[in-house]
């Protein structure tokens, strides 16, 4: 019993093709960039937006089935939404937010109303049960949208962005609230984010989300720890280059060459982490590295004793050095340099 879904949908210039599993009690962070496709995939699951092809089953009932002519709408669907601006509606108050979508199922008036009430309880808002949702914080405001969806006890608990309308003094307390609810709730849940602190602290897996295609999934360090597209290299701080492995060098498609100590021949991705790179203004002249590629500054960033700085080129760059070897160097945005690697540094694995 779970929730399945392939997703195929064309909506401008975006191709969505997707399969996913989410397990009951599991949770799943989505991550990529913007216009990965990753909130138009929580709309088709929440029945906001029908698919092309494929097919959407929760608990094995098909909820989005073109070839079958099936399509349940989003109201007679077990699945929660919590939307990123939380979509509070401002001419109800707040209990009889958390009861809107019992009552929209059918539920009698005082029962509804009565179980909004415990859940507020719950998160600690009982005594803003008759305020107006332009009476709360954000971290209020997050906690009603939360149980509104959870009210109605759904199998699937979508949530897209949940903290990111959040300053930074609430958010790790919201996180530490949403996390204890996610625990105890049993069905399956999955989180949208650009924030790896949130797939960490909220999420058993996560999935990474690239131009329409799921690239990598798997828990955060086995995905982190062999980055396979741009986006996660970024996020997690590496330099990731690809080519083709032939008598131990990594050939780009920039015309980039990168000695490497042992790969097997083939299409490859290799992981060179900026604090193994060095920078020098002259050509190293018998230095033990046997990478050395020139380049151009183009970015600066001061990172309390450590900078990072982006280098242009044929293989572009972000090496991170002390402090003291930038003041050093007198580095600026615009000189020309050298980066320099050892060979036993980079981590090769198959594309």
């Amino acid at each position: 019993m779970s929730l399945r879904a392939g997703v195929q949908l064309r909506r401008g210039t975006l191709d969505l093709s997707v399969d996913i599993e989410v397990r009951p009690g599991e949770v799943l962070a989505l991550l990529g960039p913007n216009g990965a496709g990753k909130s138009t995939l929580l709309r088709c699951l929440a029945g906001l937006a029908a698919v092309d092809a494929g097919r959407i089953t929760i608990d094995s009932k098909a909820l989005d089935d073109p070839a079958l002519a099936a399509f349940v709408e989003p109201e007679d669907r077990s699945v929660g939404f919590v939307f990123q601006n939380y979509v509070l509606f401002e001419h109800m108050t707040v209990v009889e937010n958390v009861a809107f979508g019992l009552r929209a199922g059918g539920t009698p008036k005082a029962q509804a109303l009565a179980i909004a009430h415990d859940w507020l309880k719950r998160v600690g808002l009982a005594e803003l049960a008759a305020a107006r949702p332009n009476a709360l914080s954000g971290g209020q405001a997050q906690r009603v949208a939360l149980v509104r969806a959870l009210a109605t006890s759904p199998r699937l608990l979508l949530l897209d962005e949940p903290l990111a309308a959040l300053d930074v003094g609430t958010r790790a307390q919201v996180r530490r609230d949403l996390h204890r609810h996610l625990e105890s709730f049993e069905g399956m849940a999955i989180v949208v984010t650009h924030d790896p602190v949130d797939a960490y602290a909220l999420a058993d897996r996560v999935a990474i989300l690239d131009a329409g295609r799921i690239v990598q999934i798997g828990t955060l360090a086995e995905v982190t720890a062999r980055p396979r597209s741009r986006y996660v290299a970024d996020l997690v701080g590496v330099n990731l280059v690809s080519g083709d492995v032939s008598e131990g060098v990594l050939a780009t498609s920039s015309g980039a060459r990168v000695v490497i100590a042992d790969a097997p021949a083939g299409p490859s991705l290799a992981i060179i982490r900026p604090h193994s790179i060095s920078l020098v203004r002259d050509h190293p002249e018998g230095s033990s590295a046997r990478n050395v590629w020139p380049g151009t500054v183009v970015e600066i960033d001061r990172l309390g004793a450590r900078a990072r700085v982006s280098i242009e080129g044929k293989l572009p760059l972000t090496a991170e050095i002390t402090v003291a070897a930038l003041e050093s160097m007198q580095l600026r945005s615009g000189d020309d340099l050298y980066a320099t690697v050892k060979a036993t540094d980079i981590e090769v694995y198959p594309a």
